[in-house]
């Protein structure tokens, strides 16, 4: 059933309707098999039309001779994020708003935030840091980590976002992966109206700069000869600095992902990769428009953190901010945000939105500059994607439902704002990502769930992990030749319209019956008692696997465990019925807001959790 669709007057004002327009396309399909089929000219244009400014123009879009597994693209190109998302920019422009959780509040405008980052770049220049070293943040999301971000790539160093809410041995693993000469952190975080600690920890042993943002005035640990506060650390830089020249294959970040084996997975990034797909995403699914204040409840530690900053600066745009819990003081705290800072496209999590479900009352507030939504991290359930449409949304601001990862640094599905939306859809392959569904043969499969692959790369993909090249290829490239497994379960409607349904690595098989989690999860999420659930397989003497589900109650209600079971056998058939359902407070979730059903699995069956970090 259709829930939003596009008027002729909303299409034709898309940035996307331009595109296709200037291309010869009127036709969405055309468009999407043109651009998945002939890459090296979409990503031309496609770098044209996000107004990518080269430092030396690229003699080649894309190199494959050493497989697509390392395809290079740009051959020959030289520029710069910093460049394209900062020094180019009005000075009086607004580049950042930014508010804390205790209501403080901050305006940045590009000047402001191009001289910061130029008095980084001289500080850790006078350091003795030289293009390729590696740079970490630990950090709260306040306005000092877009100058810190800009300020390395100025310098053609790698940036390392590191979550600030992992925990010391964490970001130990991570700093000595990466091998980083620096980190930038602050004294303390506040969640909740609650101080804790983030400079103290960072390891004593780790890299041999640690500069200490004075943020919320608490004691720390101090090594005196490595650590210095901020404020001393810019003194006396020149607030101009240019952005080197770098090459279009020049590595810009290395981004830790979960891996199954609870040991990190660290994917490197380019400068041409980021620009080409967050820009591409902002521009086209997200519809940029001059005026737009875009907010993603996101962390810097997270691919979504530089990916907003990235997509919306190049552009001039501003984005929001928010260092808090988004539910405190109180439930409404989202919807204040959006009318007090006239945001216009608001992203964030399922599990973000079902945790609003419980108390939050958006219907209190107009909200009238919402156009867009968004929204990534997991599959959705239907009941909470129409509370976020009809109740944010007011029904009039489609939710643009995006799928990728970190190892992608963007998306391999997301809808284009032209096209009508189910409920949960993802909408199609992106524009320029050749995204199929397999069967376990390696054959294209339409309505039933399938794995989700890539079949030709893209800008944006991996350059592998970090210090682990085997790793990567076993990871992505070992299932069916030449082909990207990306491990999650997907399908497509007989309508066109695609889903996704959790990670394949986490099916489970009853009797002979494969189910993937999601589609239980969404079948208990319509229990009225509900309001949060993961499930897992269990070994079962009888059918093999056993489905066993964590339930998180609405306030103040307490349903029966062997009701909820109940409830999955009449929705989803007795086959599939819970041998047990647990009631919890709270499910173990990354800081992207995905749940670690992995945890649960090996807290359920007695066995070590492994990293928890």
């Amino acid at each position: 059933m259709i829930a939003w669709e596009p008027s002729r007057e909303w299409t034709e004002r898309t940035n996307v309707w331009r595109f296709m327009r200037r291309l010869g396309f009127r036709d969405r399909e055309e468009f999407l098999c043109w651009s998945r089929d002939r890459p090296e000219e979409f990503w031309r244009e496609m770098m044209r039309e996000a107004g990518i400014q080269w430092f030396e123009p690229y003699r080649r879009v894309m190199d494959l001779s050493r497989g697509p597994q390392w395809a290079e693209w740009f051959i020959g190109g030289k520029l710069n994020v910093a460049w394209n998302c900062l020094d180019r920019h009005p000075d009086d422009a607004v580049a950042c708003i930014w508010e804390g959780e205790n209501g403080a509040v901050r305006t940045v405008t590009f000047g402001a935030l191009r001289r910061e980052a130029a008095r980084v770049a001289g500080a850790l220049r006078a350091r003795g840091l030289h293009r390729g070293d590696r740079v970490a943040l630990v950090m709260p999301m306040v306005p000092e980590v877009a100058g810190i971000l800009y300020g390395c790539l100025k310098l053609g160093l790698v940036v390392v976002p590191i979550f600030a809410g992992f925990g010391s041995e964490a970001i130990a693993a991570r700093l000595e992966d990466s091998g980083a000469r620096a980190v930038f952190t602050a004294d303390a975080l506040e969640r909740r109206g609650r101080m804790l600690p983030l400079k103290d920890k960072i390891p004593n042993a780790a890299p041999e700069l640690v500069v200490v943002l004075r943020y919320k005035g608490t004691p720390v640990s101090w090594n005196e000869g490595r650590d210095v506060w901020w404020e001393d650390f810019l003194a006396g830089q020149d607030p101009e600095c240019g952005s080197l020249a770098v090459d279009s294959e020049e590595r810009a970040f290395i981004l830790y992902t979960s891996g199954t084996t609870g040991r990190p997975k660290g994917a490197v990034h380019t400068h041409a990769g980021c620009l080409a797909q967050m820009t591409k995403e902002i521009l086209l699914a997200f519809d940029h428009q001059p005026a737009d204040r875009f907010f993603w409840l996101s962390d810097i530690g997270w691919m979504m953190g530089p990916w907003s900053l990235i997509g919306n600066h190049n552009f001039g745009g501003t984005v929001f901010l928010y260092d808090g819990a988004p539910d405190y003081p109180g439930p409404d705290r989202l919807w204040q945000i959006v009318e007090r800072h006239g945001i216009t496209t608001l992203g964030i999590s399922p599990t973000a939105v079902r945790m609003l479900m419980r108390e939050g009352a958006p219907e209190r507030y107009a909200m009238r500059t919402l156009r867009l939504l968004g929204s990534t991290g997991e599959p959705w359930d239907e009941k909470s994607w129409r509370w976020y449409f009809e109740r944010v949304g007011k029904r009039r601001c489609p939710v643009i439902n995006i799928s990728g990862g970190t190892e992608i640094v963007g998306c391999f599905l997301f809808p284009l704002p032209i096209q009508a939306l189910k409920p949960c859809s993802l909408g199609a392959p992106a524009p320029g990502m050749a995204t199929e569904v397999f069967d376990e043969d390696g054959r294209p499969v339409r309505g039933r769930k399938g794995y989700l692959v890539a079949t030709r790369p893209a800008p944006s993909m991996t350059r592998g992990l970090w210090g682990d090249p085997k790793r990567y290829l076993g990871a992505y490239w070992s299932r069916w030749p030449g082909v990207w497994y990306h491990g999650d379960w997907a399908s497509v409607d007989e309508d066109g319209h695609w889903f996704l349904h959790g990670r394949a690595d986490e099916t489970m098989n009853v009797a002979g019956r494969m189910v993937g989690p999601g589609e239980v999860e969404s079948a208990l999420m319509r229990h009225p008692e509900v309001a949060e659930t993961a499930v897992v397989g269990a070994p079962d003497e009888v059918k093999g696997e056993a489905i066993v589900a964590f339930v998180v109650p609405r306030p103040g209600a307490h349903p029966e465990p062997q009701a909820l079971c109940a409830h999955v056998a009449e929705v989803l058939g007795a086959a599939f019925r819970p041998r047990e359902a647990h009631l919890v407070d709270a499910l173990p979730k990354t800081q992207s807001g995905k749940v670690l059903r992995r945890l649960l699995r090996k807290e359920y069956l007695g066995e070590a959790a492994g990293d928890v970090s």
